[in-house]
């Protein structure tokens, strides 16, 4: 089994509590005990724009006192990865760069990173999740597997849930639908977890409902369970999910995904993201982002074979 050989992980200068830290460690950890090989590197984007308005020094100077801003950062970070102790190596890497997501995009494609590993705002008085630009940017246009980590640990025997579309016949959402699930059982054998399978579809389109009186929308909806249910066992047999492990509802992804999630208690959600950007984006939004915002576990959200980053 590959399993994920290079982790930049993104680090949050604003804290010591470094979360999507901790979790590569652990994910390293479960690498290495599987036999694997890893390397991890603790990445941190910095950028002071007063240093880049000092227009009375040279630009010699204003180098000197990025480097210096650098190397102290660099001295914070050590600090941070010795104060974990982890029975791994991990690489330090600081960078000045005035937009961070291009600069972990850039590492990625320069480097071919496996995986990012983020972690995620809490809101104090909500107790929800803020996403920040930074985060959208990365779910769009990173060439590798994303994982947003939330405030939370990953239990032996815990649930993963793959969030798939068996309903489509187009290669590139069957194509995905693979690759999401390959994901996830490549995940709960790390981390000896148990993978989970959901599928959402539409029910009636209201306009036919209103402008066909006599069409049955009870065994319209009947008709697409049955299908779904179908084409998620068939799924599930090839590879090897107890089909008791498998949910298909009716309802948006974002809601049904959600309420799965709860329901099994799930540490972890596997998504895939076409990675939609510029008008299209903020006009339609993705439907992994909509999940995204309504989940309370980790997301691994994925690109589909033969993504291309606009960074690219």
């Amino acid at each position: 089994m590959k399993t994920y050989q290079k982790i930049l992980v993104v680090i949050d200068p604003s804290t010591d509590e470094q979360k999507a830290l901790k979790r590569a460690i652990d994910l390293a950890a479960n690498i290495k005990a599987s036999g694997g090989q890893v390397e991890v590197t603790a990445f941190l984007s910095i950028f002071d724009f007063s240093y880049e308005m000092t227009t009375i020094l040279s630009n010699d100077d204003r180098g000197a006192m990025r480097q210096s801003v650098i190397k102290d950062k660099e001295l914070w970070l050590e600090s941070l990865i010795s104060d974990l102790k982890p029975d791994i190596d991990i690489n330090n890497l600081v960078v000045w760069h005035n937009r961070p997501f291009e600069s972990i995009i850039e590492q990625v494609i320069q480097n071919n990173y496996d995986l990012v590993i983020k972690g995620t705002h809490q809101h104090d008085k909500l107790k929800s999740v803020i996403f920040t630009p930074t985060d959208w940017h990365i779910l769009r246009k990173c060439p590798c597997p994303v994982l947003l980590v939330k405030e939370h640990e990953w239990p032996s025997n815990g649930n993963i849930l793959a969030a798939i579309n068996v309903g489509s016949d187009e290669t590139e959402h069957n194509s995905l639908n693979d690759k999401i699930t390959k994901e996830a059982k490549k995940l709960a054998q790390l981390i000896q977890g148990k993978v989970h399978l959901v599928n959402s579809f539409p029910g009636t389109p209201v306009n036919i409902a209103i402008e066909i009186p006599e069409f049955n929308s009870s065994e319209y909806n009947n008709t697409m369970l049955q299908h779904h249910k179908k084409s998620m066992a068939a799924h599930a047999t090839e590879f090897e999910i107890d089909i008791t492990n498998t949910h298909v509802e009716e309802g948006l992804p974002e809601r049904v995904i959600e309420e799965v999630a709860d329901k099994i208690d799930a540490e972890l959600v596997v998504l895939g993201t076409i990675g939609r950007t510029g008008i299209s984006a903020a006009l339609i939004g993705n439907t992994a982002e909509h999940v995204i915002d309504q989940l309370n576990c980790d997301v691994l959200a994925l690109k589909p074979e033969g993504y291309v980053s606009p960074l690219q």
